[in-house]
């Protein structure tokens, strides 16, 4: 089988090359001419890890090629796959014009009957949409089905999710598509991955769904950590408690400065829009996205407590990206603190392992460093922004020889209390109470 995959952003390049890796034949195409070029010669636009590998194998053995003239991929496959951008709109309503403009191209060169998969994440009614948009735009009345079949990917472990997902969701209405798809995601079978198939509609819906559940733990777990501050409780002790119960489980109760990326944000606020268009407030989804915008700003307030004061200080940040073992900065948190901070007269040294030089494009006044140890040079305290594994075993005695004030924020709460106060460091963190050495005296 041959197909085409439409985008050559996160979700397409992966798609692309997972099937490819599938054994299938696979053209990428993007009007992006310059990105198409550093493709073929194996560079990736973007840090994911095993995606270089991958694309450079694929091409190697002939099973992956790169192109901007959508009538070659259109032409050359039965399966055209649409994964372009749907960002959000100023009222969070998802933005489908790329996706329309990729629908008219497919129509305009189509040459016999193929199945229109939409991997992007839309809203629901968009099959529809795509649909009567490919019909008035043919040229030819070609017979094709539309098929929503959506990625849940997680940025930093996407290749082992493509390969060894825990479901693949089928939105269809016809038994000729819905067999392809099968046949496509057949080496899956192998390893039992449950294939959910449901009409268009509901697969659409499926994703919007998850990502707010998903959305609404973490938002919850920092509510919890918010309460456990005041109460002198522990979060870590409550979210063990909690993620014991198997119908409750352990993932995303992880408390911290809130979610970002490039999903958990824009999907929550077009589900909100959704139910606002149809009369019906999805009040969790609200609430969710509320709590992590106020998580933010409490983390902001913490820092300011922590050294008394920002005006005139002196901050190491470490880690930028949204999360570890990602180069995304879209909804990072650390961006939208950082800025903050900033705005209230702090000078912000950074050092993210993947993510600093992007970083610093985007907030221009974070003084870029080359380490965690040249980031907490001469600062008045130490921020943990991301969980990288590097930040994990940090040399205290190193850091306190060259901070002015040994104060470790710990916004992911990486570090056990007890083992970061025997060095001498005061530890913030978040739903723990903080500690300080017994004979603590801050240096000046």
């Amino acid at each position: 089988m041959h197909i085409s995959v439409i985008g050559t952003g996160y979700v397409g390049l992966v798609t692309g090359a997972c099937f490819a890796e599938f054994g299938v034949n696979v053209t990428c195409m993007d009007n992006d001419a310059r990105r198409i070029e550093k493709l073929e010669k194996g560079e990736v636009p973007f840090y994911e890890p095993g995606i270089t590998e991958l694309v450079t194998k694929g091409v190697r053995e002939g099973r992956l090629s790169f192109t901007t003239d959508i009538a070659k991929a259109v032409d050359k496959a039965l399966v055209i796959f649409i994964a372009v951008g749907t960002p959000p709109r100023g009222d969070g309503s998802a933005d489908l014009s790329y996706v329309e403009e990729v629908g008219k191209g497919i129509a305009r060169n189509m040459t016999g009957y193929k199945v229109i998969v939409t991997k992007s994440t839309v809203p629901v009614g968009t099959g529809e949409k795509l649909r009567e948009v490919i019909k008035k735009t043919q040229t030819n009345a070609f017979r094709f089905d539309i098929v929503s079949n959506p990625e849940f990917l997680r940025e930093g472990s996407a290749i082992e999710d493509f390969l060894r997902p825990n479901r693949v969701v089928i939105g269809a209405d016809s038994d000729q598509a819905v067999a392809i798809m099968r046949d496509l995601y057949r080496p899956l079978y192998l390893i039992e991955t449950p294939i959910v198939v449901t009409d268009i509609p509901t697969a659409e819906l499926i994703k919007y769904a998850s990502n707010a559940f998903l959305a609404t733990k973490i938002s919850f777990i920092n509510e919890m950590a918010n309460l456990c501050e005041r109460l002198g409780a522990n979060v870590q002790m409550v979210a063990k408690g909690m993620g014991l119960d198997n119908r409750i489980g352990p993932k995303f109760l992880h408390a911290g400065a809130g979610f970002g990326g490039s999903c958990f944000p824009k999907d929550l606020a077009a589900l909100i829009q959704t139910g606002e268009r149809i009369g019906y407030p999805v009040q969790v989804a609200l609430a969710a996205s509320k709590v992590n915008e106020d998580q933010r700003r409490r983390m902001v307030d913490k820092i300011r407590d922590a050294v008394g004061g920002l005006k005139g200080k002196t901050l190491g940040l470490l880690g930028l990206s949204f999360k570890p073992n990602t180069n995304d900065l879209r909804e990072a948190p650390a961006l939208a603190i950082s800025q903050e901070l900033l705005k209230q007269g702090a000078m912000v040294r950074a050092y993210d392992p993947i993510a600093l030089d992007e970083a610093c494009r985007i907030v221009s006044a974070l003084q870029p460093c080359a380490d965690p140890y040249d980031a907490a040079e001469g600062t008045d305290a130490l921020i943990i922004m991301t969980e990288w594994n590097q930040f994990r075993n940090l040399d205290f005695e190193r850091l306190k020889g060259i901070m002015k004030s040994p104060i470790l924020i710990d916004l992911r709460n990486v570090y056990d209390s007890d083992r970061v106060v025997s060095h001498g460091f005061h530890h913030i963190s978040v739903g723990r109470p903080s500690k300080s050495p017994p004979t603590a005296e801050r240096r000046s």
